[in-house]
């Protein structure tokens, strides 16, 4: 699988959302970074990028601290009311700094974690957006909610997907 970019329509704000994998093996994480960059950066883009996010660990918060450095308005749609709960000290740290740079917050009506609020989160997005950046191993989600998931239903869409993972890595 390899990495692709979408063009921007014309005198538009290009939105691009993210579902990826919580967890980038180090074997990986250059190649993602790059990908990610890349596809944050459209050509022909007359218009400022809006860049969606749920903030999780790994895929999301990568995502989410390019587009900020590269200019982009961060959305930030969170799952469910305790979601902070499911993160470690300095992954929570993260969220929280980069939900303080976030130019909008949509929380779901959720009040606890759950496939369902993942998936609704990452429907959300693929809703929304113009182009979906999947950091995706190509298997199977382990989970409701999952990458594979949100892959699939966005595709449903008819929106486009960019695959970014570097071929040969396992996961884990």
């Amino acid at each position: 699988m390899s990495d692709s970019a979408t063009p921007a329509r014309p005198g538009r704000a290009t939105r691009i959302g993210v579902t990826g994998h919580r967890v980038i093996p180090a074997a990986a994480y250059r190649h993602v970074r790059a990908g990610l960059t890349a596809a944050l950066r459209p050509q022909g883009s007359a218009g400022p990028v809006e860049a969606f996010s749920s903030l999780a660990t790994g895929a999301d918060q990568l995502f989410a601290a390019i587009a900020l450095d590269s200019g982009a308005d961060l959305t930030v749609v969170t799952p469910a009311a305790d979601y902070e709960t499911t993160f470690g000290p300095a992954e929570r740290d993260c969220f929280r700094h980069l939900l303080a740079r976030a130019r909008r917050h949509i929380a779901l009506d959720y009040e606890r974690v759950s496939g369902e609020a993942y998936f609704a989160a990452g429907a959300y997005i693929a809703d929304r957006c113009d182009l979906m950046v999947a950091v995706w191993d190509g298997l199977p989600a382990r989970g409701h909610g999952g990458t594979a998931e949100i892959v699939d239903y966005t595709r449903a869409l008819g929106k486009p997907v960019s695959v970014i993972w570097k071929t040969g890595v396992a996961r884990d």
